[in-house]
């Protein structure tokens, strides 16, 4: 199988900073070893999506060169395939109604990296007169190891660290793990390149194409940019959406924050000259650990 690597923003704004970093990540990790790189929209939750997000997204990066392969796949619309995989959990008894209310976990949870870790409350059955609130994938004992490409080995203990974790929620929208595992294995994605806040949804992941006997990808999780108060440049913190008139600058920048020894020649280079000399001297091996604020 030929290396396959991919970039799945969620339409809920504009690309910022710590999205260029992402994708020019994944994208020169593809690119560098001859490989595909493809573009998935993650609209699962309606909600979230801000209308022309997607459009605006496909602009930003064709304006920044990172350009894709095939057509765009879009979660919102394979709502069946989900459904599918989740008849196969559902078949081999991985999967179980819960009707604990987010008050009730929290009540009794001890608090993980995400939040409260569920404690298998409904497991062996819901208590009398509850509704069904979400479907669970059962954990189990389960452990995921991988070695990440970054951050070296990573070993989660997914029973006791996250739970076990929604793949459905009662208003019928999937959940991030369920749908992002389904899409890489149907996409054949080989390398998944992206930011170290979603290490520990990877171990989820894992463990749900492990249930579905799909191979694992390989995993690189990169450093998250972080605003001046040391939070990570989101949508939610408000983080300014890049410039496409300052593409190189910003892709410029952005090498550097993932360690590679970019001149500083190519400052005022347009995004096609930085990403030329960036596909000659990309080096993974350089990518920091450390997640901080951009340069200056």
């Amino acid at each position: 199988m030929n290396d396959r690597g991919r970039f799945a923003p969620t339409p809920s704004g504009p690309l910022h900073f710590g999205s260029i970093v992402a994708a020019v990540g994944s994208w020169l990790e593809a690119r560098t070893r001859s490989g595909a790189w493809h573009l998935r929209i993650d609209d699962l939750d309606p909600p979230r999506v801000v209308p022309g997000a997607d459009e605006a997204i496909r602009r930003c990066l064709s304006a920044f060169e990172l350009h894709w392969d095939g057509p765009v796949l879009r979660q919102g619309t394979r709502g069946s395939v989900y459904a599918a995989a989740f008849e196969r959990l559902q078949r081999s008894g991985l999967v179980y109604p819960c009707g604990c209310s987010r008050k009730e976990i929290a009540e009794r949870a001890a608090m993980g990296v995400d939040g409260p870790i569920y404690p298998g409350t409904c497991r062996n059955g819901m208590p009398p007169g509850a509704s069904v609130r979400a479907w669970r994938m059962r954990t189990d004992g389960a452990t995921v190891e991988f070695d990440d490409r970054v951050l070296g080995v990573q070993r989660r203990d997914l029973e006791h660290e996250a739970g076990d974790f929604v793949l459905l929620r009662a208003d019928g929208v999937w959940s991030f793990h369920l749908a992002s595992a389904v899409d890489d294995a149907q996409m054949q994605i080989t390398d998944i390149v992206r930011g170290a806040d979603l290490l520990d949804s990877s171990a989820r992941q894992v463990h749900v194409l492990r249930a579905l006997g799909h191979p694992i990808p390989t995993f690189a999780h990169l450093p998250i940019a972080l605003d001046a108060h040391g939070e990570k440049l989101s949508k939610q913190t408000h983080a300014p959406a890049v410039d496409v008139a300052r593409a190189g600058e910003t892709l410029h920048l952005a090498l550097r924050f993932l360690g590679q020894d970019v001149p500083d020649t190519l400052r005022d280079a347009g995004a096609l000259e930085v990403l030329t000399w960036a596909q000659v001297h990309w080096d993974l091996r350089r990518v920091g650990k450390t997640s901080g604020k951009p340069p200056l």
